[in-house]
């Protein structure tokens, strides 16, 4: 049988692998390329993840196509918006005639004699193998299989349901319950003010703090120049001012760890309730990018916190029982339903 050879293999059709494509097609048009998605749909993370209130954790000026401007009146946007750009994107450019779906990478080995990579891939008619000259991994770092789950003390002795964000299930019912978001990080800062909207409670569990920054989901510079200028060039400038600002902020954070920390604090002080106990659970042991910063949508999270239809705890799981989490601090917290973050 003879084996396909393509000049390009992309592993992956979200953001990065449709990145890849385009470049690939207008820099080496006579390239044979093909990309390989082990999915029945494009869009990789935004076509995945289905948790409520998902969005970009990034301003979707630094975060889009450089050659595709993004037209959605919120910068920090939600996923399903992000879905339709990246399928506009990839029809616009042709792109989607080269998605190879069902089509999961197994193995590579690279031959010396032959310059070549050699793909085995496995689809349901049966597996194939390739032979390419480049081979471009855009997968990103999720395990589609299933999402990393700690191994939590006596989990199946809960009575109440426990959700991971990767496997959301459809039309979930949370109404009126009292619910616990495990983690503090960029899924629960979304599903924490999302879920609080109908939920009784809710409850960010939380072993140590996050750094978070309050940022306007609309981006009004970008906006206005839109009213003014013609649309590439509005993108651009919008693009570059949004990328610039990120980066002097990174190296402040980094060059003046202690007072990015204080700017930061105070940041999230002024949006609490006078006397919340910002040092415990707003302050962080570690200085600002030693991990990642997440950004709070025109400060949701604290919006809900301050309502009283979220809570932060931070403590250490112990072990679950039957009607909730055991932890250290306040003894057993009652829940209808668990997620992580």
């Amino acid at each position: 049988m003879t084996v396909e050879h393509l000049d390009v293999v992309i592993v992956g059709s979200g953001i990065s692998g449709i990145s890849a494509a385009y470049h690939l097609q207008k820099e080496c048009p006579n390239k044979r390329f093909a990309i390989m998605e082990s999915r029945q749909s494009l869009g990789g993370t935004w076509d995945l993840f289905r948790y409520p209130g998902i969005r970009s954790d990034s301003d979707m000026f630094s975060l889009g196509f450089g050659f595709k401007p993004w037209r959605g009146a919120k910068a920090i946007a939600e996923g399903h918006c992000i879905l339709d750009y990246l399928k506009e994107t990839s029809r616009e450019n042709s792109i989607d005639k080269h998605i190879r779906y069902g089509h999961a990478l197994k193995a590579a080995n690279w031959s010396s004699a032959d310059a070549c990579w050699e793909l085995r891939v496995e689809r349901e008619e049966g597996n194939l193998t390739l032979r390419c000259n480049v081979l471009l991994m855009c997968a990103g770092y999720y395990s589609y299989e299933s999402g990393h789950t700690p191994d939590f003390p006596q989990s199946d002795t809960f009575s109440g349901t426990i959700v991971h964000p990767q496997q959301w299930p459809e039309n979930l019912d949370y109404a009126n319950k009292k619910i616990v978001v495990i983690g503090s990080g960029a899924t629960a800062v979304t599903l924490v003010p999302e879920m609080s909207k109908t939920a009784s409670h809710v409850v960010m569990l939380q072993r140590s703090p996050t750094y978070y920054a309050s940022w306007p989901a609309i981006d009004g510079f970008a906006n206005f120049l839109r009213r003014f200028l013609p649309e590439k060039i509005a993108y651009r400038l919008a693009r570059a001012k949004n990328i610039a600002r990120t980066q002097l902020l990174y190296h402040l954070s980094r060059s003046r760890p202690e007072m990015f920390k204080r700017l930061l604090i105070s940041g999230v002080r002024k949006q609490l309730s006078p006397g919340y106990d910002v040092d415990k659970h707003f302050t962080p042991r570690y200085t600002p990018w030693e991990q990642r910063m997440c950004l709070v949508p025109d400060g949701d999270l604290f919006e809900s916190i301050n309502s009283d239809k979220a809570s932060i705890v931070t403590d250490h799981i112990d072990s679950f029982t039957e009607h909730g989490v055991l932890h250290s601090v306040r003894g057993t917290r009652s829940l209808g339903m668990l997620t992580s973050g």
